[in-house]
């Protein structure tokens, strides 16, 4: 008998007709002597609209009040699984993040989990139900309820699946896998089986949004494997898990991510010190900076630019202003496109590749970035999409590897 944690997203049980296919998968799995937990999000944009409420009652919005709301979007969805099991002859118990207990630190709309104390979970499994699980929340260390963030499901749904020593955690949504780039920009893009969790993990920091980074982070740091299927047909996905030979490819993906802006401080004294002031007072300012670039001296002056989330550009412009440091100036028209593989460890010749490829286009590399298994050039946005399907065509990526 094997123990599967499978989560399912919000259109994955956006109404009744879907929940029904959920609990008819569930079914299945059952019948064939297995264990399940399920881990829900809300349906469909529940979500969303619980947030357009939130703004259109107040324009103060304490976060405590705001995961107490938010958080009703998985209660609702858990109860409504839980009775469609039931009509479908299957025992099943409803559980919030605290009654199954998620026990999380005090942040209110960003929460991380702490510690899980799966009792109750493992009592109701005792008892041959299917315990369902309200994704994306918890209870505080100070006993209050708290929201995990978007895409807090999966991770739910992961360490739900370490505390219990599950065979694997499926992730359930509505692409069947994770695929070498997205298949609405490349046609011919590849559904990969395997992937390793340092790929899947700069994956998810470069631009791919399914899973949530934070739950892949989880997964790798604790060793549970990862099933990325979909809930509408049902097939194999990608396993995730420690790397493997399989799927050697030099390059694995190419991702992009239009969510980012780019800030410039030109003519910078060139002296010790002065980029802790600027990035110690971003990073105290809860700014998130992705990529950094300084330029070389010259004349005792330099330029320092970087990248932060479009939703934070304007914070970010004022801090930088206020240190008055050099002349701050931005640009939320880029767009970063990144190439990642284990494969390109050991390989010499990728960066050059990718550069004679965006330069044979007319495309001009803004800015950098490397790791070990990745490489991340900011372009202009209108030619993003032109330099995912450039590079996934001289990378070959929708060839399948051997």
């Amino acid at each position: 008998m094997a123990l599967y944690v499978q989560k399912f997203g919000g259109t994955s049980v956006a109404d009744p007709e879907r929940i029904s296919e959920v609990v008819d998968h569930v079914r299945r799995t059952v019948a064939r002597g297995d264990q399940v937990v399920m881990v829900v999000s809300a349906m469909g944009k529940e979500t969303d609209e619980l947030l357009r409420l939130a703004n259109a009652v107040s324009s103060v919005r304490p976060g405590r009040e705001m995961d107490m709301l938010i958080t009703a979007g998985e209660r609702k969805a858990v109860a409504l699984v839980a009775m469609a099991l039931h009509g479908a002859g299957i025992p099943a118990d409803s559980f919030t993040g605290s009654q199954a207990g998620i026990i999380t630190d005090t942040t209110h709309e960003n929460a991380r989990i702490e510690e899980v104390m799966a009792d109750r979970i493992k009592e109701s499994l005792a008892t041959g139900s299917v315990p369902v699980v309200a994704g994306s929340q918890g209870m505080s260390t100070d006993k209050e309820v708290t929201f995990l963030g978007r895409g807090g499901s999966d991770t739910t749904a992961v360490a739900l699946a370490h505390r219990l020593g599950a065979d694997a955690c499926e992730l359930y949504t509505d692409v069947s896998g994770v695929f070498t780039t997205d298949p609405r920009l490349v046609a011919d893009a590849r559904k990969m089986t395997h992937l390793s969790f340092d790929e899947l993990l700069e994956m998810t920091a470069c631009g791919c949004p399914k899973p949530a980074m934070r739950s892949v982070e989880y997964a790798h740091r604790h060793g549970v494997a990862l099933h990325i299927r979909s809930a509408f047909t049902w097939e194999q996905g990608t396993w995730v898990n420690e790397e493997t030979s399989m799927e050697r490819a030099i390059v694995t993906a190419v991702v992009h991510d239009m969510s980012e802006a780019k800030v410039t401080i030109s003519r910078v004294a060139d002296e010790p010190g002065i980029a802790a002031r600027l990035f110690r007072t971003l990073a105290d300012e809860d700014v998130n900076v992705d990529m950094i670039v300084q330029n070389v001296s010259s004349e005792g002056v330099t330029d320092i630019s970087f990248t932060v989330p479009m939703s934070q550009l304007d914070g970010a412009v004022a801090a930088a202003n206020g240190l008055e440091i050099g002349q701050v100036s931005s640009d939320d028209a880029i767009g970063k496109v990144s190439l990642i593989g284990a494969g390109m460890k050991s390989n010499p010749g990728v960066a050059a590749q990718m550069f004679e490829t965006l330069a044979e286009a007319g495309i001009n590399i803004e800015m950098l970035s490397t790791s070990g298994i990745r490489i991340s050039s900011i372009v202009d946005a209108n030619r993003t999409e032109d330099a995912v399907a450039l590079l996934h065509a001289a990378f070959e990526l929708s060839r399948p590897v051997s």
